[in-house]
């Protein structure tokens, strides 16, 4: 590669999507004191753009603005420009796309924000092409506009950033009046549940005509609202609104039949055409799910989905240290000699590679059929490609295919005459074959940047999987992470974590000058882990980290007055709101997983206070509770477990006994939405019995492993058998 002709102050940064832009002709600063000295020293505007590095049209503007000399001029000589990274300042991200939502009404990536020298927003958007169209201004053209706006009318366009901050202010504010009580459980889920019934797609599953998201969170509720409405019709179709959406994923485009794991989300009704860059904090909530449904249904096909996920993530997502990288790009080039970057390229297939691939004629099948007739009829494989030109509108995909199953295996081996066993192995070694193929291809750009948060989300995937398919090698992965956070993204002598460490040089971790201080989000979702990775391992020295990680997070983001979490902490000067997100989306929001954490915690510690707390979120989001749950349907989730009571379900026992073991298994192989796990080994002076003395008080019947459930530390009669014990759990 040539010596780049420009390099910028990005060059110093460890986030591969600044790094992706340290060559642009544009003297981009990164967010901090530097610019914002700048920007009131020459009194200029800054130019703020928010992106990340699996963005497509980041890359996009990127390519056609950032890189383009004349305009990298106007930006340098007219603004002071900053780049930032959506996922290690989500802070930043969210104060000003809070503003471009109110004031364009949509929003999304890359954000395009113009900020007065003390960072007010005045004017905004996402996506702008370089020139003017028929349709759109261009970037220039904005440009000079907002700079000559600044040179004419300064004091007009102060004014008005100021009345809009105030509005923003008033407008962002989520509180709870008084002592307001929750929301009435049985309604909110009743709402919910009507909601995503009404919106769902009776064909392909899903909630929505297109795009679709896999959006967990939705299955998730209807899982937790059939375990309370077992035996009604409306629990019934939850069930089956949850697992016939999965199944249609899986068969899908958007999950990767070749090299594992899930797309983003499919730009089509049919889960077929995807965006094909994989993130990580997809692929860690899934394969929660995918293990919930095979619990709940018993059906191997989930385990398998769960079990691909994390052969996956371990397999490219996993840093040699133990900690998971963010995400995979969709952009990567066709061929060794491509000049050009194309979506999917990685990923997609023409029919006559796969013919070539697979030219083995199939033995005891209709006269003439080879493994490539079997596989491509299987995945709905054409010769003139299967991607409809209207989901293609750069004509990326022409003449390719991205590979769904279509039909059963049952068809498909009628269809060719052969038996399912023979099927599948052919079905086997073709996507061994394509796999090999593929390793040949230039892979996408990995973003390797690790985030507290997403690890966390990543944590409880392979601690949920673990423990219900009872595989002792995930459960391991899921502690080697946590030792991981432990090492690299938390601060024992201040107590906090960080919010994100790096792959450097040589494969070692990295951390920038200023580490990033962790947020609310990296908080809940690591405290989450850690109650579910003791779940599933039963190391009490995980649950003692969670309880300090959760005082730590009443200290730093407790709001006293409104109540409920702000997602950032005080403190910060360039932060112009502290606000409370309200929506659970691709991932949940913090403040609806950290119900149920809350719940959790005040199990293992017998602290009431955290039950209190738990309440007070609850009221304070209790009107959009009532009037859109399905906006928040994790936190509608958590009003069931709040208004139900958390039980605790305690085996006593000897850990290697092979009759605890039993017991375990039991408790692990049930989906029960509201039960807490511990085990009380005898050992008087560990953590669990110093927080908990009525342990003392539960002994062992008959010398034999023993489990009680218990309600506000209120017990049930003890048991020795796993069939009295599945009884108490499954009502």
């Amino acid at each position: 590669p040539s010596v780049p002709r420009h390099t910028n102050r990005l060059i110093n940064e460890k986030s591969p999507y600044l790094l992706q832009h340290a060559h642009n002709p544009v003297d981009w600063y990164p967010w901090g004191q530097e610019a914002f000295d700048k920007a009131k020293k020459e009194n200029k505007l800054i130019f703020l753009s928010v992106g990340y590095s699996t963005c497509h049209w980041c890359h996009v503007m990127e390519e056609e603005s950032f890189k383009n000399k004349e305009i990298g001029e106007i930006m340098n000589k007219n603004f002071v420009c900053i780049k930032v990274d959506r996922e290690e300042r989500p802070d930043v991200d969210k104060v000003y796309m809070t503003f471009v939502q109110a004031t364009s009404g949509g929003g999304g990536w890359p954000m395009s924000v113009w900020l007065t020298p003390d960072l007010k927003p005045f004017a905004g958007g996402t996506y702008f092409p370089p020139e003017d169209g028929v349709h759109r201004v261009g970037f220039r053209t904005v440009l000079l506009r907002i700079a000559e706006q600044w040179k004419e009318n300064k004091s007009a366009l102060l004014a008005n950033s100021q009345k809009i901050l105030e509005a923003l202010l008033h407008m962002s504010e989520i509180r709870a009046r008084g002592q307001e009580s929750p929301p009435p459980s049985k309604e909110v889920m009743a709402t919910c549940f009507q909601q995503l019934s009404n919106s769902y797609d009776e064909d392909y599953g899903g909630f929505s005509e297109s795009p679709k998201f896999p959006t967990p969170v939705n299955l998730n509720f209807l899982f937790t609202y059939w375990a309370l409405h077992r035996t009604t019709p409306e629990g019934a179709r939850a069930l089956q609104m949850a697992l016939h959406t999965l199944k249609m994923m899986a068969h899908g485009g958007i999950h990767d039949h070749i090299g594992q794991g899930f797309h983003r989300y499919s730009t089509d009704q049919h889960w077929h055409v995807p965006h094909f860059e994989k993130m990580l904090y997809d692929q860690g909530q899934l394969a929660a799910t995918y293990s919930r449904a095979f619990q709940i249904s018993g059906d191997e096909f989930f385990a398998d989905v769960a079990q691909d996920i994390l052969l996956y993530v371990s397999r490219n997502l996993s840093d040699q240290a133990g900690g998971f990288y963010s995400a995979e790009d969709a952009d990567s080039y066709p061929t060794t000699t491509s000049r050009k970057k194309q979506e999917g390229a990685f990923c997609v297939w023409a029919a006559e590679e796969i013919r070539a691939l697979l030219p083995d004629p199939v033995e005891g099948a209709t006269e003439g059929t080879t493994l490539g007739d079997v596989f491509m009829h299987h995945y709905g494989v054409k010769e003139t490609g299967n991607v409809s030109p209207m989901k293609d509108p750069h004509q990326e995909l022409k003449g390719k295919n991205v590979l769904i199953v279509r039909c059963s295996p049952e068809l498909t081996a009628a269809r060719f005459g052969l038996e399912l066993g023979q099927l599948g192995a052919l079905l086997r070694e073709g996507r061994r074959r394509l796999s090999a193929a593929r390793a040949q291809r230039p892979r996408p750009h990995m973003d390797t940047k690790m985030l507290a948060a997403w690890n966390g989300l990543m944590i409880s995937g392979f601690a949920q999987a673990g423990a219900a398919l009872a595989k002792q090698e995930y459960v391991s992965r899921a502690a080697q992470a946590a030792a991981f956070l432990r090492r690299h993204l938390f601060d024992p002598a201040s107590g906090r974590l960080l919010r994100s460490c790096y792959r450097g040089k040589d494969n070692t971790v990295e951390q920038s000058a200023v580490p990033i201080q962790g947020f609310l989000e990296d908080y809940v979702f690591v405290i989450q882990a850690l109650f579910d990775l003791y779940e599933a391992s039963l190391e009490q020295g995980w649950l003692e980290w969670a309880l300090q990680l959760q005082h730590m997070q009443d200290k730093l983001f407790w709001d006293p007055k409104g109540f409920a979490y702000f997602s950032s902490e005080a403190g910060d000067p360039s932060l112009l709101l502290r606000l409370k997100d309200d929506q659970d989306g691709a991932e949940p929001t913090a403040n609806s997983v950290t119900v149920t954490n809350l719940l959790r915690a005040a199990c293992y510690s017998g602290h009431t206070e955290w039950v209190e707390k738990a309440r007070q979120i609850l009221a304070a989001f209790s009107e959009r509770l009532q009037k859109i749950p399905v906006a928040l349907p994790e936190m509608a989730r958590a009003t069931a477990v709040f208004h139900h009571t958390l039980k605790q379900v305690v085996i006593c026992g000897n850990p290697q006994g092979a009759d605890t073991k039993e017991m375990l298994h039991c408790v692990h192989s049930i989906f029960s939405p509201n039960k807490v796990l511990m085990l009380a080994d005898g050992d008087s002076a560990g953590f669990l019995h110093r927080q908990l003395p009525f342990l003392a008080s539960l002994e062992r019947k008959d010398g034999k492993a023993t489990a009680y459930v218990c309600s506000n530390f209120a017990c049930s009669l003890p048991v020795t058998s796993p069939q009295e014990l599945r009884g108490m759990l499954c009502p």
